[in-house]
C-alpha cells in the first residue's frame, strides 16, 4: 500500500465517520426521531456509514476494493432523500399525521423538526459525502480499499 492509498482511505474514513456518527446523535440525541421511519433509517445507515469508516482504517480495506467509493455516493444519496421527504411531508414519519399529542413524539425535539423540515447539518454533510464520492469514483488512478 502506498502513501497516496493510506491518505485516500484516512480521508475517506472521515468523511463516513462524520456524517454516519452524526446521524447516531441526531436520531439519540432528543431530535423527537426515535422510533419514527426516518429515525430507524437514520440508525440503519449511521451505523453502515460508521462501519464503513472504520473498515476504511483497517487493513481490511483492501476487500472493498473499488466499490467504496459508489457506496459513498449511494449513502449520501439515501441522507438526502430522507431528508427531503422529511422536508416534504413535515414529518419524521413520511407524510403521517404529526402532532404533539401523546404517542407522537411530540415535545420540543419533534417540533423542531417539522418546524425546520430537516436537518441542515445532516444535508450538509450528505452532499459533502456525494461531492466526495463522485470526486473519488471519477479519478483515474485507483488505490486498493478506496
Amino acid at each position: 500500500m502506498n502513501a497516496t492509498s493510506t491518505i485516500t482511505r484516512q480521508y475517506g474514513a472521515a468523511i463516513a465517520l462524520v456524517p454516519g456518527l452524526y446521524s447516531l446523535i441526531s436520531v439519540t440525541g432528543g431530535t423527537g426521531m426515535m422510533g419514527s421511519n426516518s429515525g430507524l433509517l437514520m440508525t440503519i445507515l449511521g451505523i453502515v456509514v460508521v462501519i464503513h469508516g472504520v473498515v476504511l482504517l483497517t487493513p481490511y480495506a483492501s476487500r472493498l476494493g473499488n466499490a467504496s467509493r459508489p457506496l459513498m455516493i449511494g449513502y449520501s444519496l439515501v441522507m438526502l432523500l430522507n431528508q427531503a421527504l422529511i422536508r416534504t411531508t413535515g414529518s419524521v414519519n413520511w407524510g403521517m399525521s404529526g402532532g404533539m399529542g401523546p404517542g407522537t413524539g411530540g415535545g420540543m425535539g419533534s417540533s423542531m423538526i417539522s418546524g425546520m423540515g430537516w436537518d441542515l447539518g445532516m444535508v450538509a454533510l450528505a452532499i459533502l459525502m456525494l461531492i466526495s464520492g463522485v470526486i473519488m469514483t471519477s479519478r483515474r488512478d485507483t488505490e486498493a480499499g478506496m
